[in-house]
């Protein structure tokens, strides 16, 4: 795994160390145009910035984290490792820098849809959503090494709030996954704008998302554009912060128009809100 120096006082996202959240771990100095530590949370890499003449381990927490101790796995930068000692490897220089995630509840939140084939599924359509949801979270593992990441969003459409992040949802009285995203609402054919640079990942038209676009901002870091009624980019397209991706819309399982906005750090979609520098943020 390649980690490349994010500009010097990155603007980080807000600490929130419970599910859902991102938790901020200090990983010590940070000097020169030295390369950042490497960092692993489970099974995914982590991104780490340089704040304030330190190293910093920006971590999301999956909604299902449960609370509790946790360990952070960091190894010294290649260069290190290769000047160790003839027998001191990777392994050897590994740490574990352990954190705290404490417990959240999240408010309940209970729609009504009318098309009841949305909730209740057929053979076909759970055999489509099946594999579009393996699909989505092969996606969320994306990794590309970047120095230019972004961590300070605008929000990407413009809108009234009507769904927060980590709702527990239920359908028609159904219990469903949790609400894994923030929902904008505003008119079919709203612009929805790139909420940092980066480049398309992937775009597609999904059972419950609708037709969907994934920007890749490098180090683990994604954003996700659901229900939009047309996509304007492809997979490949290098986008700026507040360059238009499609149209608000309300493809996929929607009870009207909106944008429902997705930020995926680490493998674990995370708050989105956590990455904006201040209420009200716009482009």
């Amino acid at each position: 795994m390649l980690l490349l120096p994010l500009p010097a006082g990155a603007t980080l996202p807000r600490a929130a160390s419970v599910p859902g959240g991102v938790a901020l771990l200090p990983l010590g100095p940070a000097t020169g145009t030295a390369a950042p530590p490497r960092a692993w949370f489970g099974e995914q890499p982590v991104l780490v910035a340089r704040r304030d003449g330190e190293w910093v381990a920006v971590v999301g927490l999956a909604l299902d984290t449960p609370p509790g101790r946790h360990e952070l796995l960091v190894q010294p930068p290649p260069a290190v490792v290769a000047a160790s000692p003839a027998g001191e490897g990777a392994a050897a220089a590994s740490t574990r820098v352990a954190f705290n995630v404490g417990a959240k509840e999240y408010p309940a939140q209970r729609i009504t849809l009318k098309d009841s084939s949305k909730v209740d599924l057929s053979a076909a359509d759970l055999a489509r959503a099946e594999t579009e949801i393996a699909e989505i979270r092969r996606l969320q593992r994306h990794w590309r090494a970047a120095d230019d990441t972004d961590l300070e969003f605008i929000v990407p459409a413009e809108g009234r709030m009507t769904g927060r992040f980590g709702l527990r949802r239920y359908f028609n009285g159904a219990a469903r996954s949790p609400h894994a995203g923030f929902d904008i609402a505003a008119a079919r054919g709203s612009p929805v704008r790139a909420n940092a640079h980066g480049i398309v990942l992937a775009s597609g038209d999904y059972f419950f998302n609708g037709r969907t676009v994934f920007v890749d901002h490098g180090n683990g870091l994604l954003s996700v554009y659901c229900h939009l009624d047309r996509v304007d980019v492809q997979a490949g397209d290098a986008v700026v912060k507040g360059q238009r991706l499609g149209l608000v819309g309300m493809s996929g399982r929607a009870t009207g128009p909106h944008l429902h906005w997705g930020v995926v750090l680490n493998g674990a979609l995370v708050d989105p809100q956590l990455f904006l520098a201040a209420r009200g943020n716009r482009r």
